[in-house]
């Protein structure tokens, strides 16, 4: 039998990074094989789930770059996909377990299995359901079913070990005494996750099982299921849980942890593939960690992976992500943070030609220093911004306008570019080569306060890069104006004016 694996998410919020894991692993895994990749919606949980949440879900994995065989949106061979729509099936597998005696019902209301479960703990031992409807004579259960009263179906658990190998964790043995008899439909018919997923595994023909290890109390009740229907079980694979850089378990408070989140901070879908496909697999020896989706097709091995518990860096992520942005062409990243400044108001939609030229000369200049998209509304801000109000929160500044001298130097650079037919690069080095031979000022006393005076800021790309892209700007039509290069030293001067004259 062919490969046949699935990644079966819950529509109840978003994807978290362990769940994109386990998609990634099952994707790979089916991919290097020629085998099937099913997507499957388990929607049980008729109180939380949502379908905006699944129609989010398909959206990030197909962003992420995984496609789908089978599934709600694709259809197969062995729908429906959502386990919400396979009522019918459950009830048919359900009442075949009943009728072989691996089920029965019962009819023990909450009240009298909290009881039980209070009693476990006053005891201070686990809970395992005692059992007290397993020998009902079928005469008393004929009465109350006539009665209309309310029961659910439980499944005989056998005694003995149960055993299996793991790919992963190697061979596990589990003591069935332990887990009691478990539900398998709920009194209102619905089914229990470790019933219902059996049964779509097993119709689904799935021959392999790759899932976080937070199911693994979950396999030994599962195999029981398998060895009443009388059917081979698929291979396990368990992975290890993603843990934050200070060994707790991944959480809010490590920062985002959904795919949506870092999709929407701008992280490339390439570099998130390639960071996940590292959480708990390691390539061979030398073969480095920056590894095209081809090349981790070619390399994935789910025996590699490691039981150990899997470390989520973030700081190694947006290297990763400024790694796949560096060998971006400028026109993609043009393209990429084009939505970003729009949504913060900097650039219009649509975007002409004109202004999209003009981007590339923007983006180039901060590009270094992106480590996501969404930083680029940061970054950019020393252009889109000129802000002389918030710019005495720099000391720099204000070292510049108690300067009578570096004042001096903006004073003759304005009468220098005042009659030139154009500003570039070229005659504004050519102005400022004039200004220091008139001051006697070179490099940082020189350049600093130009600098200061054209940003407003100590620091940011080269003036050689800025100077052109603000003369461009200001010829565009942006949703803020774009002063001029004389505008901003005139604008300087005024305003160190002012703030100068209380202390004159």
């Amino acid at each position: 039998m062919s490969v046949r694996v699935r990644f079966a998410p819950s529509p109840t919020g978003q994807l978290h990074v362990g769940n994109v894991r386990t998609a990634l692993y099952n994707w790979l895994f089916a991919r290097q094989r020629g085998g099937a990749f099913i997507l499957r919606i388990e929607d049980t949980d008729r109180e939380r789930s949502r379908r905006e949440f699944e129609v989010q879900i398909l959206e990030d994995l197909r962003w992420l770059g995984l496609d789908w065989d089978e599934g709600p949106d694709v259809g197969g061979d062995f729908g429906p996909y959502r386990q919400s729509e396979r009522q019918a099936i459950y009830h048919e597998y359900a009442h075949r377990l009943l009728d072989m005696g691996w089920a029965y019902r019962c009819f023990c209301t909450e009240d009298e299995l909290e009881r039980e479960r209070a009693q476990a703990r006053a005891e201070d031992r686990p809970y395992r359901y005692s059992g007290r409807c397993r020998q009902l004579p079928d005469t008393e259960v004929r009465e109350r079913l006539k009665a209309g009263h309310p029961h659910t179906l439980r499944f005989r658990v056998r005694p003995g070990p149960i055993v299996w190998e793991d790919v992963v964790r190697g061979p596990i043995r589990w003591e069935a005494e332990v887990i009691g008899d478990f539900v398998i439909l709920k009194s209102d018919g619905w089914p229990v996750y470790n019933f219902a997923v059996v049964v779509d595994d097993l119709l689904m023909r799935i021959t392999h099982v790759i899932r976080g290890d937070g199911h693994l109390p979950n396999t030994p009740r599962q195999l029981l299921l398998y060895e009443a229907l009388g059917a081979p079980p698929p291979v396990f694979a368990h992975l290890s849980t993603i843990l934050g850089t200070d060994g707790t378990k991944l959480s809010k408070r490590h920062g985002a942890t959904a795919l949506r989140e870092f999709r929407e901070h701008g992280y490339l879908p390439e570099a998130l593939f390639n960071f996940l496909a590292l959480l708990g697999w390691a390539p061979p020896e030398g073969t480095g960690e920056v590894l095209s989706r081809r090349q981790l097709l070619e390399l994935f091995a789910l025996e590699r992976v490691s039981k150990a518990p899997a470390i989520f860096d973030l700081q190694k992520l947006r290297w990763m992500n400024r790694t796949y942005l560096k060998a971006h062409s400028l026109e993609e990243l043009v393209t990429a943070v084009v939505p970003y400044l729009q949504q913060a108001g900097c650039v219009p939609t649509p975007v002409d030609e004109a202004i999209r030229a003009w981007l590339a000369h923007v983006v180039d200049a901060v590009r270094t220093h992106l480590e996501h998209l969404s930083q680029i509304v940061e970054e950019t801000r020393i252009i889109f911004e000129y802000d002389l109000s918030s710019a005495l929160a720099y000391p720099e500044v204000r070292d510049v306008l108690e300067d009578p001298a570096a004042l001096e130097v903006l004073r003759k650079l304005e009468r220098e570019l005042a009659d030139l037919p154009a500003i570039t690069t070229e005659t504004f080095r050519a102005a400022a080569a004039r200004v220091r031979e008139q001051t006697g000022r070179t490099g940082r006393a020189l350049f600093h306060p130009i600098r200061i005076a054209l940003t407003g800021r100590p620091s940011g790309p080269e003036l050689d890069r800025l100077v052109p892209i603000y003369e461009m700007g200001s010829t565009l039509p942006l949703p803020r104006p774009i002063p001029s290069v004389r505008e901003r030293l005139r604008l300087f001067l005024e305003w160190a004016e002012r703030v100068r004259a209380p202390a004159s």
